[in-house]
């Protein structure tokens, strides 16, 4: 008889190996013991559970192999074998491990009509929102195996905002049930194993720079390295409050250092606007803005939705959006009998393929002006609205009831090859009609330096 030895797991790792919900998060900080606890549930399930179907998932083979592969061949060489070609472990039970990676969403072809029992997301928030919903979609069977998916993760990455929202806001959508998830925080300082592999450990991540130190060591879902709106600020800074002798919430409701305003009802006398792009293949999004007297911009509606994955939103065909908006301006009070300006991606005007979105929105007395898509300008107007004056006071407000904006925006991260704009691959729709409107009402960057006056000269006029 084979015996297979495990090492006693920590105690967050036990927690981990023990949960028991439909969804289970792991982690949240670097160090945190998280592969170990993949491979190791994956080796109890498979041993417990003989004919189970198992997946681990990396974004690249390269993690595939040095995290996973390459252990656990040495690890279950007496219980089974490994097939190359197939990237499959077999047991002598009947149980299968599968690994795959998923570096763009064409890696997702090779799961078509595949199912599986139990799947493992390693470092999940390097996946996107789509990839993981498209995969955990394989998540079936008619069996008695139990029915899970791990997902271990840091702060950071593309997937930053969902993991954020389904495991520590725990803020969920339809046919979401939260009693399905839970979520076990795992930092370095958990793993003792590691510690005493290597006591300068801590010591490295300490000396990181400050928002990684804070996401790595800390476990700091409210910032990661790379964020391109990293300006945006959900909460007042502390220590900028107390400067002003202000509490964090007296700050808060005074609109100082911080972009998140409570609604209220915006004055007549606002102008108002409508900024809109289209998502042929990907979520649409459509946003209504008041400006104040001073040119300041509030965002206070918002409709987001998706036209082709049902995973990614609600499916809508381009009549329904614009019967949608069409009420919403109708029939809500911020809306109903205003004159509203409205500004698109120019690309809603493509009639190559029979009557074009713009001409569609029409129909329903919903109209647009072809929006400036120069995308470097573009950011740089979003970040002139981010930037915060004297008293603490910025150019753009968005109302905490405006959840694609909150949930979105501020997991963008900067382009590996262009280090001056956003990476697209990233949820980038509510941006898009953001930047449109920004470039509708640009503004002159104040200069964060007083100019220095010029000297007089004889005769110049004093005072």
């Amino acid at each position: 008889m084979t015996e297979l030895t495990i090492e006693r797991p920590n105690e967050k790792q036990r927690a981990m190996l023990e949960a028991r919900t439909k969804h289970v998060g792991f982690g949240g900080a670097r160090g945190g013991g998280k592969s170990w606890a993949v491979r190791t549930k994956a080796k109890l399930l498979a041993l417990r559970y003989p004919g189970i179907k198992l997946l681990i998932v990396r974004r690249t083979y390269p993690e595939l192999i040095n995290n996973h592969i390459q252990i656990l061949r040495q690890e279950l060489r007496l219980v089974g074998t490994y097939n190359d070609k197939d990237k499959v472990f077999r047991f002598r039970n009947g149980s299968t491990l599968h690994f795959m990676y998923c570096a763009k969403d064409g890696d997702l072809d090779r799961l078509q009509g595949v199912e599986y029992d139990v799947i493992f997301l390693d470092e999940a928030t390097q996946l996107t929102e789509f990839q993981m919903k498209t995969i955990t979609a394989c998540l079936r069977g008619v069996n008695d195996f139990p029915k899970r998916i791990y997902y271990t993760c840091n702060p950071g990455g593309q997937g930053h905002g969902y993991i954020k929202r389904i495991f520590l806001e725990r803020r969920y959508e339809p046919g979401e049930d939260p009693a399905d998830y839970s979520f076990i925080q795992s930092l370095v300082t958990d793993n003792q194993a590691l510690l005493k592999r290597q006591p300068d450990y801590i010591k490295q991540l300490e000396a990181l720079p400050e928002k990684l130190r804070r996401a790595w060591l800390d476990g700091d879902w409210d910032v990661f390295e790379g964020q391109f709106f990293e300006d945006f600020r959900s909460a007042p800074d502390a220590a900028k409050c107390a400067a002003a002798g202000l509490s964090p919430e007296e700050a808060a409701a005074q609109g100082r250092w911080t972009h998140v305003r409570r609604p209220f009802d915006p004055p007549a006398g606002w102008k108002l606007y409508r900024s809109f792009d289209w998502g042929y293949s990907k979520p649409f999004s459509c946003a209504w803005w008041a400006v104040d007297y001073d040119g300041r911009l509030y965002r206070i509606l918002e409709l987001y939705g998706c036209t082709r994955n049902p995973n990614e939103g609600v499916k809508w065909t381009p009549d329904e959006v614009f019967r949608r908006i069409r009420e919403m301006e109708d029939q809500h009070p911020w809306l109903r009998g205003r004159s509203i300006e409205g500004v698109a991606d120019p690309a809603i005007w493509d009639a190559s393929g029979g009557e074009s979105i713009a001409e569609t929105a029409e129909r329903y007395r919903v109209y647009f002006s072809p929006g400036d898509h120069k995308r470097i300008p573009g950011w740089l107007q979003c970040h002139y609205r981010l930037r915060f004056d004297e008293e603490g006071l910025p150019m753009l407000y968005v109302f905490d009831t405006c959840m694609a904006f909150l949930r979105t925006v501020p997991t963008l991260v900067y382009d590996e090859t262009r280090p001056e704009d956003l990476d697209t691959s990233g949820e980038d729709h509510v941006a898009d009609e953001w930047r449109y409107l920004c470039m509708a009402r640009p503004l002159t960057p104040k200069s964060p330096v007083p100019a220095v006056p010029a000297p007089l000269r004889w005769g110049d006029p004093l005072g």
